[in-house]
């Protein structure tokens, strides 16, 4: 496949992000899907990362996701991204907190035949967890 093939299914899986239609990930992500730095808790697999996405959407459920920069080679696809929501549910035991959040990351993405097969995922989790009041930094007052 083409590099603009390849980035065109990152951008597939972004919508399945955005919206959670599970049928758009059944389409984009490899059944034996591998997440090379799984959430705690994450099963492997397509069904394992449609399982995380729904939980992160379950909290944020007006989580946007935009892909800020996205650069392919051979199958890797290297996206910078900045994903917002409101904190409406539980998220890994914070109860629901009203927040808006923002949160920053990189992700490198392996694509074979028109499937997501393998990731790598750095997001700023400190920063989320600060905004959440999950953590105070030393010198702030807890939220």
């Amino acid at each position: 496949m083409s590099l603009e093939q390849n980035k065109a299914v990152l951008t597939r899986f972004v919508n399945f992000i955005n919206t959670g239609k599970t049928a758009i990930a059944d389409e984009v992500v490899a059944l034996d899907f591998l997440e090379r730095d799984p959430f705690p808790g994450q099963q492997p697999g397509r069904e394992g990362l449609k399982a995380v996405i729904l939980m992160i959407r379950a909290a944020f459920p007006d989580l946007e996701w935009v892909v800020d920069e996205m650069v392919a080679e051979g199958e890797t696809v290297a996206s910078r991204f900045t994903w917002r929501g409101t904190h409406r549910g539980a998220f890994f035991g914070v109860p629901a907190t009203g927040k808006q959040i923002m949160v920053t990351g990189m992700v490198f993405d392996r694509v074979v035949e028109g499937q997501l097969v393998e990731s790598q995922i750095l997001m700023d989790i400190l920063s989320l967890l600060t905004q959440l009041g999950a953590i105070a930094l030393p010198g702030e007052p807890p939220a």
